[in-house]
């Protein structure tokens, strides 16, 4: 079962799962643009996107965490096609759909949209995620995680989970109880902090969630392209090594792609 990610940057990738394409997060800003995340918070962009908008595959649809400038920003606004299904928060859904994304489609969480493809199916389930702590929760936009389950008539299916910026709490190990052991995790990490608190996962918090829900193999992106983000990759490494954490760390470069499977490595290699 071929299961690969490509890194556009930022949390932007595209999911090619059996014969579905998704593209998750679309941020296709430039180096040097800047990010609104809201409350009149803007954030520069340091690095540069693997591809932009004209690039892009032939999709089956656009997987958005949250609606914030630097997962949906004013260019995938523009260019991306208006007919794509979008599968987001209701509170992204709604808004999305004013702007002439008519296909968008607020998923509550646990609710799960399908894709079929003869007898492929993929089931894209919203799952629960907190991107601020306490009260500033309140502060930021609904967020969600994703499973992404992929099978095939008479298979063995192969799950996968999105993180989406979310903080770590203890009662996302409802996410595996409910849906099934995790066969890839890609986490939005970064430490990014907004007003002084943190809002997305740090090093320490990816790790946490790695022991918690203990995917097969684990992909950290949302790490080192905006202002906002305060702890560097070598964070999450670190915490992973140092806790011996129960899962494969595969890291991707922007423009690269890795296979999502436990025993493949990049190359097709067993």
């Amino acid at each position: 079962m071929q299961t690969s990610l490509e890194f556009l940057g930022t949390a932007t990738t595209l999911l090619r799962l059996g014969p579905f394409t998704l593209l998750t997060d679309p941020n296709f800003l430039h180096r040097g643009q800047r990010a609104y995340l809201g409350k009149g918070l803007f954030s520069k962009r340091l690095t540069e996107p693997s591809r932009q908008p004209y690039e892009l595959p032939e999709l089956d649809a656009v997987v958005l965490s949250h609606l914030h400038g630097d997962h949906f920003d004013r260019i995938a606004r523009r260019e991306l096609d208006r007919g794509l299904p979008v599968l987001t928060t209701p509170a992204a859904g709604r808004k999305l759909r004013s702007w002439g994304f008519g296909s968008a489609r607020g998923m509550t969480t646990w609710e799960t949209h399908e894709l079929v493809d003869g007898d492929w199916r993929l089931g894209v389930t919203a799952v629960p995620g907190q991107h601020g702590p306490g009260i500033a929760r309140h502060l930021m936009p609904p967020v969600m995680g994703t499973v992404l389950e992929l099978s095939r008539a008479g298979g063995a299916p192969w799950r996968g989970y999105l993180s989406g910026d979310t903080l770590c709490r203890p009662w996302l190990r409802e996410i595996v109880e409910r849906t099934g052991p995790l066969d890839a995790a890609v986490l939005h990490l970064g430490g990014t902090r907004a007003l002084g608190l943190l809002v997305t996962m740090d090093g320490d918090q990816g790790a946490d969630l790695v022991t918690l829900l203990r995917p097969a193999v684990t992909v950290p992106v949302h790490h080192d392209d905006y202002t906002v983000f305060r702890s560097p990759l070598s964070d999450f490494l670190r915490a992973c090594d140092e806790r011996a954490v129960p899962t494969q760390v595969r890291t991707v470069a922007r423009g690269a792609t890795i296979p999502l499977a436990a025993g493949e490595r990049a190359g097709g290699q067993e």
